[in-house]
């Protein structure tokens, strides 16, 4: 019977991820053709339209000569092609190296244990390439796929009781689609300030992690809970996973990975932490889709960056979980906390920012 239950979840995984990717890569193709109806559109008024012949004033001996010039109808229609040119080079379909690299580096890392929410906002920012208000959402479409990769290969490793990862599933993909639905309606400055405190929260989590192992080394002794030997939950236990995983599911749609917060709670009801694998990339791996649908119905992510993240974030999960298994990643860690610390900040004062600039407009 478990095996036929896994069995089942894993296939229901598997129809999710060609789901999802015949879904989206559709919506892509939708807005290629759409793109290059509005540029034809554009380029036709352009040539349809004439220009107009003034007469100089300043020409004596032949009062009739005249000067062709552009109209202001010509110079509106010639902007906006440039401008749809300039959009279409910036927002196109292709990603990028840089989109590519980010894909492979967050999700290799990711399948290590270190996170690509907080690592590939991080990298987002620091190469200016998607737009804040964008992100969160870049991050749900662009590693959906390779999350559910990392779910198929952890939750056949790792043990953990179906039922209760079931519901928590249920409960994150609950979260997950009531968040992205408040989280796309968003105005900038919210979800500036709001990635800001999550990525705050995320290092927080991480550094703790860090702090403890360096205690332990030195001491022998931990301040984190360090979990239990159950597999699954019940009673109240069940309850309050189950809640836990809607504000995860939520929370994630905002930028912030379930990982480093599962791994806390599933320690502090008694669960092994080997558990927290399965039920974070099974959760993820449930509720990204969901929340990616929201993201891509109202437009509000970065096609090209969240393609870079899928096409080489496939290969770094593979990289990493059959090839290169386990690295010691204490000092990259320790990396991503600065670099995270630094992104948080800046988001924040982005987000001042533009409130300040609200309030003189």
């Amino acid at each position: 019977m478990v095996l036929d239950a896994k069995f089942i979840l894993l296939l229901l995984l598997v129809f999710i991820a060609i789901v999802f990717a015949i879904a989206w890569f559709n919506s892509l193709r939708k807005k290629i053709t759409e793109d290059n109806k509005r540029e034809q559109t554009l380029e036709g008024s352009n040539k349809g339209v004439g220009t107009v012949a003034i007469a100089k004033p300043n020409d004596i001996t032949n009062p009739y000569a005249s000067s062709v010039v552009p109209s202001t109808a010509s110079k509106a229609i010639v902007n906006s092609v440039v401008e749809a040119r300039s959009d279409g080079a910036r927002d196109g379909i292709w990603p990028n190296p840089f989109h590519l690299i980010v894909g492979f580096v967050t999700d290799f890392l990711d399948t290590l244990g270190v996170g690509s929410f907080a690592t590939t906002t991080a990298l987002f920012r620091f190469g200016k390439m998607v737009e804040d208000d964008k992100i969160p959402g870049t991050l749900n479409v662009g590693h959906t796929l390779p999350t559910i990769l990392q779910a198929l290969i952890y939750i056949q490793v790792f043990k953990i009781d179906l039922w209760t990862l079931w519901l928590l599933i249920g409960a994150s993909v609950l979260g997950s689609y009531m968040g992205a639905t408040f989280v796309s309606q968003l105005p900038k400055r919210s979800i500036q300030f709001g990635m800001g405190i999550a990525l705050l929260i995320a290092v927080s989590l991480i550094l703790a992690k860090l702090i403890d192992t360096i205690i332990f080394e030195a001491y022998g002794t931990r301040f984190l809970p360090q979990g239990g030997e159950a597999l699954g939950l019940t009673g109240a236990s069940l309850v309050i996973g189950f809640i836990g995983n809607f504000i995860f599911g939520a929370l994630m749609t905002i930028g912030v990975g379930a990982y480093a917060p599962i791994m806390v709670m599933v320690s502090l009801l008694g669960m092994n932490e080997t558990t927290a694998f399965p039920l974070m990339m099974g959760s993820c791996a449930f509720l990204m889709p969901v929340a990616s649908y929201r993201f891509i119905q109202s437009g509000k992510y970065d096609p090209r960056a969240a393609l870079g993240l899928t096409l080489l974030g496939l290969p770094g999960v593979a990289i990493a979980a059959w090839i290169v298994k386990s690295l010691p990643l204490f000092y990259v860690k320790w990396l991503v906390v600065i670099v995270v610390i630094y992104t948080a900040c800046s988001m924040l004062y982005a987000a001042s920012r533009t409130q300040a600039s609200e309030v003189q407009t």
